[in-house]
Protein backbone atom coordinates (compact mmCIF):
# COMPACT_ATOMS: atom_id res chain seq x y z
CA UNK A 1 0.00 0.00 0.00
CA UNK A 2 1.21 3.51 -0.71
CA UNK A 3 2.34 5.41 1.93
CA UNK A 4 0.03 8.52 2.90
CA UNK A 5 1.24 11.92 2.82
CA UNK A 6 1.30 13.15 6.58
CA UNK A 7 -1.00 15.70 7.89
CA UNK A 8 0.91 18.61 9.15
CA UNK A 9 -2.26 19.40 11.28
CA UNK A 10 -2.36 16.24 12.67
CA UNK A 11 -0.52 15.30 16.48
CA UNK A 12 3.26 13.64 15.71
CA UNK A 13 3.48 9.29 16.37
CA UNK A 14 4.90 10.66 19.78
CA UNK A 15 1.77 12.25 20.91
CA UNK A 16 2.76 15.70 20.75
CA UNK A 17 1.74 18.78 18.73
CA UNK A 18 2.55 18.76 15.36
CA UNK A 19 4.46 21.77 13.68
CA UNK A 20 1.55 23.36 12.38
CA UNK A 21 -0.25 23.21 15.91
CA UNK A 22 3.27 24.93 17.95
CA UNK A 23 3.44 27.75 15.10
CA UNK A 24 -0.04 28.33 15.30
CA UNK A 25 0.68 28.73 19.28
CA UNK A 26 3.13 31.41 18.88
CA UNK A 27 0.91 33.25 16.89
CA UNK A 28 -1.84 33.09 19.23
CA UNK A 29 0.93 34.32 22.35
CA UNK A 30 2.27 36.93 20.28
CA UNK A 31 -1.00 38.27 20.00
CA UNK A 32 -1.74 37.87 23.21
CA UNK A 33 1.56 39.67 24.15
CA UNK A 34 0.86 42.94 22.01
CA UNK A 35 -2.68 43.21 22.82
CA UNK A 36 -2.10 43.43 26.37
CA UNK A 37 1.49 45.21 26.38
CA UNK A 38 1.17 46.63 22.87
CA UNK A 39 -0.36 50.10 23.84
CA UNK A 40 2.40 50.83 26.91
CA UNK A 41 5.27 49.97 24.86
CA UNK A 42 3.82 52.19 22.38
CA UNK A 43 3.55 54.93 24.97
CA UNK A 44 6.76 54.41 26.03
CA UNK A 45 8.32 54.63 22.54
CA UNK A 46 5.86 57.99 21.93
CA UNK A 47 6.90 59.49 24.91
CA UNK A 48 11.40 58.88 25.23
CA UNK A 49 11.36 59.79 21.02
CA UNK A 50 8.07 62.36 20.41
CA UNK A 51 7.12 59.96 17.44
CA UNK A 52 3.38 60.37 16.60
CA UNK A 53 2.83 62.81 19.58
CA UNK A 54 0.97 65.68 17.91
CA UNK A 55 1.30 68.11 21.00
CA UNK A 56 5.32 67.99 20.54
CA UNK A 57 5.24 67.30 24.84
CA UNK A 58 8.57 67.50 26.04
CA UNK A 59 9.94 65.68 29.62
CA UNK A 60 10.46 68.38 32.16
CA UNK A 61 12.06 65.51 34.20
CA UNK A 62 15.41 63.72 33.39
CA UNK A 63 15.24 60.94 31.50
CA UNK A 64 17.05 58.24 33.32
CA UNK A 65 19.08 56.25 30.17
CA UNK A 66 18.61 53.60 29.58
CA UNK A 67 15.99 53.00 32.44
CA UNK A 68 17.15 51.13 35.39
CA UNK A 69 15.13 48.11 36.25
CA UNK A 70 13.44 48.44 39.80
CA UNK A 71 15.29 45.14 41.08
CA UNK A 72 18.22 47.08 40.63
CA UNK A 73 17.63 49.00 43.36
CA UNK A 74 17.33 46.17 46.25
CA UNK A 75 14.29 47.91 48.00
CA UNK A 76 11.75 45.68 50.23
CA UNK A 77 8.71 47.08 52.32
CA UNK A 78 8.57 46.80 55.94
CA UNK A 79 7.27 42.92 55.71
CA UNK A 80 10.72 42.49 53.72
CA UNK A 81 9.03 41.77 49.97
CA UNK A 82 10.63 42.91 47.35
CA UNK A 83 9.41 46.05 45.64
CA UNK A 84 10.14 44.84 42.37
CA UNK A 85 7.10 41.98 43.11
CA UNK A 86 4.55 45.10 42.24
CA UNK A 87 5.31 45.53 38.60
CA UNK A 88 5.36 43.87 35.17
CA UNK A 89 2.78 41.92 33.95
CA UNK A 90 2.22 39.22 36.61
CA UNK A 91 1.61 42.13 39.29
CA UNK A 92 -1.87 42.03 40.29
CA UNK A 93 -2.27 45.89 40.09
CA UNK A 94 0.42 47.37 39.15
CA UNK A 95 1.09 50.96 39.39
CA UNK A 96 3.20 54.20 38.70
CA UNK A 97 5.36 54.47 41.61
CA UNK A 98 6.68 58.44 42.67
CA UNK A 99 9.65 57.10 44.50
CA UNK A 100 11.70 59.83 47.07
CA UNK A 101 14.93 58.63 47.97
CA UNK A 102 17.53 60.46 50.41
CA UNK A 103 20.60 59.45 52.09
CA UNK A 104 19.77 62.25 54.39
CA UNK A 105 16.24 64.25 54.70
CA UNK A 106 16.84 67.66 55.25
CA UNK A 107 14.87 70.74 53.12
CA UNK A 108 15.82 69.61 49.87
CA UNK A 109 14.37 66.01 50.68
CA UNK A 110 11.39 67.72 52.34
CA UNK A 111 10.09 69.51 49.77
CA UNK A 112 9.90 66.40 47.33
CA UNK A 113 7.88 64.64 49.68
CA UNK A 114 5.49 67.65 49.88
CA UNK A 115 5.80 67.46 45.99
CA UNK A 116 5.02 64.03 45.91
CA UNK A 117 2.03 64.25 47.75
CA UNK A 118 0.49 67.22 45.79
CA UNK A 119 1.16 66.23 42.67
CA UNK A 120 -0.69 62.25 43.60
CA UNK A 121 -3.99 64.52 44.80
CA UNK A 122 -3.85 67.07 41.95
CA UNK A 123 -3.95 63.64 39.52
CA UNK A 124 -7.87 63.80 40.76
CA UNK A 125 -9.32 60.57 39.25
CA UNK A 126 -5.80 59.29 37.80
CA UNK A 127 -4.38 59.68 41.14
CA UNK A 128 -5.03 55.85 42.36
CA UNK A 129 -2.63 54.71 39.27
CA UNK A 130 -0.09 56.31 40.99
CA UNK A 131 1.49 55.30 44.41
CA UNK A 132 4.07 57.12 46.91
CA UNK A 133 6.86 56.03 48.66
CA UNK A 134 10.04 57.21 50.13
CA UNK A 135 13.22 55.10 50.76
CA UNK A 136 15.43 57.31 53.33
CA UNK A 137 18.75 57.68 55.36
CA UNK A 138 18.71 59.91 58.45
CA UNK A 139 15.09 61.54 58.58
CA UNK A 140 15.11 64.32 61.39
CA UNK A 141 13.11 63.90 64.46
CA UNK A 142 10.57 66.59 64.03
CA UNK A 143 10.07 64.87 60.04
CA UNK A 144 9.65 61.50 62.00
CA UNK A 145 6.80 62.79 64.56
CA UNK A 146 4.53 64.43 61.53
CA UNK A 147 5.49 61.46 59.29
CA UNK A 148 1.67 60.46 60.45
CA UNK A 149 -0.11 63.16 60.10
CA UNK A 150 1.23 64.58 56.39
CA UNK A 151 2.67 61.65 55.10
CA UNK A 152 0.39 58.15 56.25
CA UNK A 153 -0.45 57.23 53.12
CA UNK A 154 3.77 57.29 51.41
CA UNK A 155 5.08 54.20 52.19
CA UNK A 156 8.66 53.76 53.40
CA UNK A 157 10.96 51.35 52.02
CA UNK A 158 14.33 50.20 52.94
CA UNK A 159 17.24 48.52 51.60
CA UNK A 160 17.28 44.76 51.57
CA UNK A 161 19.51 43.14 53.89
CA UNK A 162 22.78 42.16 51.59
CA UNK A 163 26.41 43.43 52.12
CA UNK A 164 26.52 44.60 48.62
CA UNK A 165 23.82 47.02 48.46
CA UNK A 166 24.03 50.38 46.74
CA UNK A 167 22.51 52.79 44.57
CA UNK A 168 23.00 52.67 40.67
CA UNK A 169 25.47 55.32 40.47
CA UNK A 170 23.00 57.49 37.70
CA UNK A 171 20.00 57.96 40.20
CA UNK A 172 22.41 57.98 43.62
CA UNK A 173 20.41 60.31 46.18
CA UNK A 174 24.11 60.30 47.97
CA UNK A 175 24.54 63.82 46.38
CA UNK A 176 21.13 65.14 46.25
CA UNK A 177 17.63 63.73 47.32
CA UNK A 178 15.98 62.33 44.34
CA UNK A 179 12.00 61.97 43.13
CA UNK A 180 12.32 58.81 40.97
CA UNK A 181 9.34 57.94 38.49
CA UNK A 182 9.16 53.92 37.63
CA UNK A 183 6.52 53.06 35.67
CA UNK A 184 4.47 49.90 35.40
CA UNK A 185 6.35 47.39 33.99
CA UNK A 186 9.62 48.26 36.42
CA UNK A 187 11.59 51.09 34.81
CA UNK A 188 12.94 53.60 36.94
CA UNK A 189 12.58 55.82 33.77
CA UNK A 190 12.82 59.46 34.83
CA UNK A 191 14.26 61.46 37.82
CA UNK A 192 13.37 64.99 39.72
CA UNK A 193 15.57 66.78 41.91
CA UNK A 194 14.86 70.14 44.18
CA UNK A 195 15.44 72.21 40.99
CA UNK A 196 11.88 70.83 39.08
CA UNK A 197 8.72 72.08 40.35
CA UNK A 198 5.63 70.36 41.26
CA UNK A 199 4.25 71.34 37.03
CA UNK A 200 7.13 69.74 35.88
CA UNK A 201 6.04 66.53 37.88
CA UNK A 202 2.65 66.98 37.23
CA UNK A 203 2.74 67.94 33.33
CA UNK A 204 5.11 64.56 32.93
CA UNK A 205 2.65 62.19 34.66
CA UNK A 206 -0.41 63.40 33.36
CA UNK A 207 0.98 62.88 29.98
CA UNK A 208 2.32 59.49 30.24
CA UNK A 209 -1.10 58.47 32.31
CA UNK A 210 -2.67 59.73 28.81
CA UNK A 211 -0.74 57.63 26.73
CA UNK A 212 -0.93 54.31 28.82
CA UNK A 213 -3.11 51.48 29.09
CA UNK A 214 -1.32 49.55 31.35
CA UNK A 215 -0.88 50.57 35.11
Amino acid sequence: MADRMPDPHSPDASGGPSPAQIRRGRRTALLLFLVGFGPMLLASLMYYTGWLNPTGHTNRGTLVQPVIPVQTLGLEDASGTPLAQRFGPRAADPQWLLLVAATDCGEPCQELLYLARQVNIALGKNANRVGRAAALGQVPAPLSERWDREYRLMERLVPAATPAWRWPEAIDPSRAPRLLLIDPMGNVMMQYGPEHSGKDMLEDLKHLLKLSRFG
